[in-house]
């Protein structure tokens, strides 16, 4: 069963001014920092009851937090803070972003492109579509796009922004090219904050 592109859910958490507090009260160690990310992501998860089931039927197949990946952690990123790269894909079968920032605060979202000398908006994975991209195989067409040219902006064209909005949830196809939005704020009360989603499909 292929998975919808984009979902995208308003007012997702029942109390999400406790799932805002509990994400700032989590640990942000710099030194911990893996990835190429701006900003900085807790050192621990954050744990939602009932997430899974929740994302599961949302979605219309079982899935889980991938726990080889920053699944369930939040990200604090502040106007100053910089990445190494751009314009990315994700390792996982289904990402979520959950925007935990105030109302007043919120600014930007999460950007999908295309990738002009391609055309393409995705990685293909399916037979089909990868034979009609003219790449040979997944691992070239990862090469090719993201790896080569996440750091060129002229190479990548906008497509659309699902813009931030306080308990609001996307979900997406990790084979989209997608950046998040700029940081904000100075603080972390009023900085870009973020719960990340790596979702795997079960029982396959």
């Amino acid at each position: 069963m292929a998975l919808p592109s984009i979902i995208i859910l308003d007012d997702f958490l029942a109390d999400p001014y406790a799932v805002r507090r509990a994400a700032l009260a989590l640990d942000y160690n710099p030194a911990n920092k893996r990835g190429n990310y701006p900003g900085i992501t807790s050192d621990e998860a954050l744990d939602i009851s009932g997430l899974n089931d929740k994302l599961s039927r949302t979605i219309g197949v079982s899935v889980t937090g991938d726990s080889s990946t920053l699944h369930g952690h939040c990200r604090i990123t502040k106007k100053a803070d910089k990445g190494v790269t751009g314009v990315h894909i994700d390792p996982c079968d289904y990402s979520g972003i959950l925007y935990l920032s105030e109302p007043e605060h919120c600014k930007g979202g999460t950007s999908f492109f295309r990738h002009k000398p391609s055309g393409l908006e995705r990685i293909p994975t399916m037979p089909d579509a990868l034979a009609k991209s003219g790449f040979d195989d997944v691992n070239a067409a990862v090469e090719q796009t993201v790896n080569a040219d996440t750091n060129k902006p002229a190479r990548w064209e906008k497509v659309m922004t699902a813009p931030m909005r306080f308990n609001r949830l996307i979900l997406f196809s990790p084979w989209l090219f997608h950046d998040a939005g700029p940081g904000f704020g100075k603080s972390d009360e009023d900085a870009r904050l973020v719960m990340l989603m790596f979702l795997k499909k079960t029982g396959q």
